[in-house]
C-alpha cells in the first residue's frame, strides 16, 4: 500500500495541514509524492496563542481528525508527521522565548494524542524555508528528476531549474541558481539531489512579509504627526475609515515603538486614495543603497543579479490573482492596472467587489508593496519581469515549503540526502574493507 506523510505549515497568519502520499516501494529516491488533501486550521497562526498556548494545540485537532479519515487506520502509526513553524514563531522567539517554548509544548502534546509517527515541531530558519520552497517547485515541475520513456528516473537534460519567490505574513524569501559564485556564504546553500549538485542563492527578509511590512507602514504614518490620534493612509481608498489601537499597532518586534509610547488608545485611520504618496511611503520601509563594488537586494544584503525563470507563490499570488495579474502581463500593464485600482474610491470598490469587503481596503497597499519588493528590492526590470510566473498550485499540489521539507526529512528525494557535508567516497570504503580483509 502507499505511504502517507503529514506536515503542518505553521505560518504567521494561519496554519495549514498537508497530507501527502507516495508509493511505498519507491521511498529511496524515486517516489513521486502527491498531495491528497489539505486542511486549513481555524483562527490565526500559532504565534498568536502566546498568552493561551493550550489554544494553539486545540486549534490543530479538527485538521488532525480529518487526517485520520484520510490515512488508512493500519498505516497511521507509520505516518511521519511534522510541524514546521516560520516567521511568526521566529518573531515570538525573539520577543519571548519562554512563550514560544510553551506554544511548542502544547502543539506537541496535541499531536501526540493521535496515532501517528510524530517527528517533532521546529522553527525553520529563513534559509530553510526558502530552499525547501525551491525544492518543492523544482520537484513538482520535473526539473530535478523525470520519469523517461524508457521507464527510468533520469535527470532532465538541458533543463534550467526554477527560482522561487515566497511572500508570507512575516517574511519573504528569494531562492535561485545564480550565474556567478555566491560571494556571501550566509546566502549560499548546497544540495545534492538525484546525483546533481545545486549551489543556490537564498535569503529570507524577516519583517518584510506582507502583514508585518504593512504594519510597519501604518506605524510610520502614525509617527509622522505624533501625538495625533488620526492617521491619513494614502494606500487606503478614499471614503474608507477604520479604528486601530496603539496596542495592536505596536505589538510586534518589527515595528519601532515611539520614544514616548502612548497608552493603548484608539486611532482613526482615514483612506486618502493617493497611489503616488502610497508608493513613496512604502519605499521608505527599505534601504536600497548598496555598498561599494557590491550588488545587493535591499538593506545591504548581498544578492547576485536575478537569473532564469521564477515562480512567485503564497502572498505574491493571492494579491495579484485578485487583480487578474497572474497571466504574465508586462510590467507596464501591471503598473497601470494597480494604479487604476488604487484610484478607485471605497464606494466604487464595494459596489464592484461586494463579496471581498473584509480585505478590500488592503489590496492597493499589498499590490504596491509587492511591486516595490520585486522591482526595487529584488531588482526585476521590464525585461526580467516576464520571467516571473504567479502560481498557487502545480497540478493538484499547493506550492510552498512543506513538500520540500517532508521530502528532505523523510529522505525521499535523493539517493544521497540533501546536505552540506558529503561522506567518504566509495573508493575509500572499498580500500578500507580490502585492507581489513587482508
Amino acid at each position: 500500500p502507499p505511504q502517507y506523510g503529514l506536515v503542518f505549515d505553521a505560518g504567521s497568519t494561519h496554519t495549514a495541514l498537508y497530507i501527502y502520499r507516495w508509493p511505498a516501494d519507491k521511498e529511496n529516491g524515486t517516489g513521486i509524492v502527491s498531495q491528497v488533501e489539505s486542511c486549513t486550521v481555524n483562527g490565526s497562526g500559532i504565534s498568536s496563542y502566546a498568552d493561551n498556548p493550550a489554544g494553539a494545540g486545540a486549534s490543530l485537532k479538527p485538521c488532525l481528525d480529518k487526517a485520520m479519515t484520510v490515512v488508512p487506520v493500519d498505516q497511521q502509526r507509520e505516518t511521519p508527521t511534522y510541524l514546521g513553524a516560520t516567521a511568526g514563531m521566529r518573531l515570538l522567539r525573539q520577543q519571548n522565548s519562554t512563550k514560544a517554548e510553551q506554544v511548542f509544548a502544547e502543539v506537541t502534546k496535541a499531536i501526540r494524542e493521535y496515532p501517528v509517527d510524530f517527528r517533532g515541531a521546529q522553527i525553520l530558519t529563513g534559509n530553510e524555508e526558502g530552499s525547501f520552497g525551491w525544492i518543492t517547485i523544482n520537484y513538482l515541475l520535473e526539473t530535478l528528476v523525470k520519469f523517461s520513456f524508457a521507464e527510468k528516473w533520469e535527470h532532465p537534460q538541458n533543463t534550467e531549474v526554477l527560482g522561487a519567490l515566497d511572500l508570507g505574513g512575516a517574511s519573504t524569501q528569494i531562492t535561485f541558481q545564480p550565474g556567478v559564485t555566491t560571494e556571501d556564504k550566509n546566502t549560499s546553500v548546497f544540495f545534492r539531489l538525484y546525483g546533481t549538485n545545486y549551489s543556490l542563492y537564498t535569503h529570507s527578509y524577516l519583517c518584510y512579509g506582507q502583514t508585518q511590512a504593512l504594519k510597519m507602514l501604518m506605524a510610520d504614518l502614525h509617527q509622522e504627526n505624533p501625538p495625533s490620534q488620526q492617521i491619513s493612509h494614502p494606500c487606503y481608498p478614499k471614503g474608507y475609515q477604520e479604528n486601530v489601537t496603539t496596542a495592536e499597532l505596536y505589538n510586534s518586534p518589527c515595528v519601532t515603538t515611539p520614544s514616548t509610547p502612548s497608552p493603548a488608545q484608539v486611532l482613526t485611520v482615514t483612506g486618502m486614495g493617493d497611489p503616488a504618496a502610497c508608493r513613496t511611503a512604502i519605499q521608505k520601509l527599505f534601504n536600497f543603497t548598496c555598498g561599494a563594488n557590491r550588488t545587493c537586494g535591499f538593506n545591504g544584503v548581498y544578492q547576485p543579479p536575478v537569473r532564469g525563470q521564477f515562480f512567485a507563490f503564497a502572498g505574491f499570488y493571492y494579491a495579484f490573482s485578485f487583480l487578474n495579474l497572474t497571466s504574465q502581463q508586462s510590467l507596464s500593464h501591471v503598473n497601470s492596472t494597480v494604479l487604476a485600482f488604487c484610484n478607485k474610491t471605497w464606494e466604487e470598490l464595494v459596489a464592484t467587489f461586494p463579496q471581498n469587503k473584509e480585505h478590500l481596503h488592503t489590496y492597493c497597499s499589498a499590490a504596491l508593496y509587492i511591486l516595490t519588493l520585486l522591482v526595487d528590492g529584488y531588482k526585476f526590470d521590464e525585461r526580467t519581469w516576464s520571467s516571473i510566473s504567479f502560481i498557487q498550485k502545480a497540478g493538484n499540489t499547493d506550492i510552498g515549503w512543506t513538500l520540500g521539507f517532508m521530502l528532505n526529512l523523510t529522505n525521499m528525494i535523493p539517493t544521497e540526502a540533501p546536505g552540506h557535508v558529503k561522506g567518504h567516497p566509495p573508493g575509500l570504503w572499498a580500500g578500507a574493507i580490502a585492507f581489513i580483509v587482508l
